[in-house]
């Protein structure tokens, strides 16, 4: 009777110390919404590599507190709709913990009130201002703000003598909110606009606008927009002669942006976060090591070059590795501690996060990159 009882005692507490076990390793869900497919892909395929590249690492290392991360990733299509829908499955089916992305800034206006509403913190990669401005209890970003961007490009006309400029933005999201940023801050920087022109984000001639451009007195054109429209717009003003020096907004830094736009790349400057040129700075920079080691890892995985997009998903799921780390995974917990990183070195600058900024990055995230030979150099 007495063994019996042992054996009994003895299987219960096996399955007691192996639900136990079970319970404790069960994975800290992440989600992600990337533009992945459609015209937004060159934005979303390498965030979603990069993320789950990241996710993958910091497993095999041991995961997060002895836990697994399990990355729960949802393609928009850069379509703001589809972007709710993933938000939505992932809150309530899939019951992350936190939310990595969306790719774009539309998409990810789109699906603030749904995260505000849940409680769920989401670091969006889009770079558009108002994402974080005016501040979001929930949301914080890893992208530079257009606003930042807009301030190097402004300075540098400035140091070149350059007061008049032309504006052509693309009608999205991001193009308007670059647009606002760039006639808000041009009187504070001496800049006149002689000209402010849209496009549309399926355009593929811009020819109308440019020759409109060329006819002004404009010392430069900035535009404002991401791929495929930029390189169009390089495109056509390379077919129309047009001479004066064309800078591009930081959402077409990457290759892919000389790939699509040709021989009409060449001189086009933008600002853009270090990694374009991880290679060229000081060993003094302290960001150096860190990129390189991305654009290394991300080569060996993909056999590609990590890029400035891919960047703004790893910072994001690095942000939330800190933020568990500190605080715990439950969503109160990792909104808390993502407000309180700190010297946060990543790819797209040093993060800090306060209960004032989400956006977490100064102007010198930034640095100036040109075209020169179909690759990127260093803007003195």
């Amino acid at each position: 009777m007495l063994t019996r009882v042992v054996r009994t005692t003895a299987v219960f507490l096996l399955l007691c110390l192996t639900t136990a076990s079970a319970f404790a390793a069960a994975p800290i869900k992440i989600g992600a919404i990337f533009a992945i497919t459609g015209p937004a892909s060159f934005l979303g395929e390498p965030e979603r590599n990069t993320a789950q590249m990241v996710v993958d690492e910091i497993n095999k290392a041991g995961g997060v507190k002895g836990r697994q991360l399990q990355l729960v990733v949802y393609d928009s299509q850069g379509d703001a709709t589809k972007a709710v829908q993933a938000a939505t499955r992932l809150i309530k089916e899939d019951k992350v913990v936190a939310i990595v992305g969306p790719s774009t800034t539309g998409d990810t206006m789109a699906v603030i009130p749904i995260v505000e509403k849940a409680n769920i913190p989401m670091i969006s990669c889009a770079a558009g201002s108002k994402i974080t401005d005016p501040l979001k209890k929930w949301v914080f970003k890893t992208a530079q703000n257009d606003a930042l961007a807009v301030d190097r490009i402004y300075e540098h006309l400035k140091q070149n003598n350059i007061s008049k400029v032309a504006l052509l933005t693309v009608s999205d999201s991001f193009g308007s909110s670059g647009r606002e940023q760039l006639k808000a801050q041009a009187a504070s920087h001496g800049i006149q606009i002689l000209s402010d022109d849209t496009y549309g984000p399926k355009d593929t001639d811009m020819t109308a606008q440019i020759t409109k451009i060329r006819g002004s007195q404009a010392q430069a054109m900035i535009c404002w927009g991401t791929n495929p429209g930029p390189a169009v717009i390089a495109r056509n003003s390379k077919q129309l002669g047009l001479t004066i020096p064309i800078y591009m907004s930081h959402g077409v830094s990457s290759k892919k942006f000389i790939d699509l736009a040709g021989d009409a790349a060449e001189g086009i400057r933008l600002p853009s976060g270090r990694v374009l040129v991880a290679d060229l700075l000081p060993n003094s920079d302290r960001q150096k090591k860190s990129l390189l080691a991305f654009v290394k890892d991300y080569q060996k995985h993909f056999k590609a070059e990590g890029d400035h997009f891919g960047g703004h998903a790893w910072d994001a799921v690095m942000l939330l590795k800190g933020a568990i780390e500190r605080g715990g995974d439950s969503p109160a917990a990792i909104r808390d501690q993502l407000e309180n990183s700190r010297n946060v070195a990543g790819v797209g600058g040093i993060f800090n996060y306060t209960p004032q900024d989400h956006a977490g990055l100064k102007k010198n995230a930034f640095v100036l990159v040109e075209v020169k030979k179909k690759d990127w150099v260093l803007l003195k």
